[in-house]
């Protein structure tokens, strides 16, 4: 299956249990690999044969942003549903969240949930 990826996007956002995390919000960094068939892309070279990434990432900031999450599985499933309803060419789809700055003591990159969704809903 092909894919197209659009990696480290970028987001202030107000998720967590926390309620400091709410209020004053954070960075998250998300990473998304869209599952589709580029053939008739690859064969036509016409931006209209494909899935813009541009709209893939207007997609997933409108989704990701639409709530204040506690759990970084819910923001993900919620920017997985949005890209998957948004974009019918698109088989499945892998939602990585990123928080490099969760409250947590101890000394790490990040914290990350990842999920993969077919169209069903069903993890892959």
């Amino acid at each position: 299956m092909d894919k197209i990826i659009v990696n480290g996007l970028k987001l202030y956002a107000y998720h967590g249990v926390n309620p400091e995390e709410k209020e004053d919000g954070q960075l998250f960094i998300l990473d998304i690999t869209a599952f589709l068939s580029l053939y008739v892309p690859c064969q036509t070279d016409m931006v209209e044969n494909t899935v813009s990434y541009a709209k893939i990432i207007k997609t997933a900031r409108r989704a990701f942003l639409s709530d204040k999450f506690d759990l970084l599985e819910k923001a993900a499933q919620t920017v997985a549903d949005a890209v998957l309803n948004e974009f019918t060419e698109i088989k499945s789809v892998k939602i990585t969240v990123k928080k490099p700055y969760a409250p947590i003591k101890a000394d790490f990159d990040y914290v990350a949930v990842a999920i993969e969704r077919d169209r069903n809903g069903v993890a892959v």
